[in-house]
């Protein structure tokens, strides 16, 4: 998956000089600072410092999905940019975390500050059920 990334963004001229910059200057932070668990990034959510952005297909987000979130489709990115908070980390999220990574590079390199979650929507769903689940809507409603 990350080599045809590559390839895609060597293609075309205006990524491949961004994302040359961008990999020079990749270090061990970078690398810390590009992935988010979903304890810490609901924690900052409930602060409104993240978005979070479910990069899935339409028909993946139409069986199920978080009503929190941006459902933006990963080949629809480009086009809305513009639907995103550039004042937000933007947290992308898919059910594990390979298109969630693309989309965080993507970001990225257009200026966002952006996170990839690490354990995925189905690691989400996992830590928000029963007690952090009710706790979490609880919270949301107080907003």
């Amino acid at each position: 998956m990350k080599t045809v990334l590559l390839i895609v963004l060597l293609t075309f001229p205006i990524f491949a000089d961004s994302f040359d910059e961008y990999l020079k200057q990749f270090d061990y932070n970078e690398r810390t600072e590009m992935k988010i668990k979903s304890l810490e990034a609901v924690e900052l959510y409930k602060m409104g410092e993240v978005e979070f952005v479910d990069i899935r297909f339409k028909e993946e987000q139409s069986t199920w999905g978080f009503s929190f979130m941006k459902h933006i489709p990963l080949n629809e990115l480009p086009n809305r940019l513009n639907e995103l908070d550039k004042n937000k980390t933007i947290v992308t999220v898919c059910p594990h975390y390979d298109r969630a990574e693309m989309a965080r590079i993507y970001l990225t390199l257009k200026g966002y500050k952006s996170r990839y979650l690490t354990d995925g929507l189905l690691g989400l769903a996992d830590y928000l059920r029963g007690d952090e689940a009710k706790e979490f809507v609880e919270e949301m409603k107080k907003k």
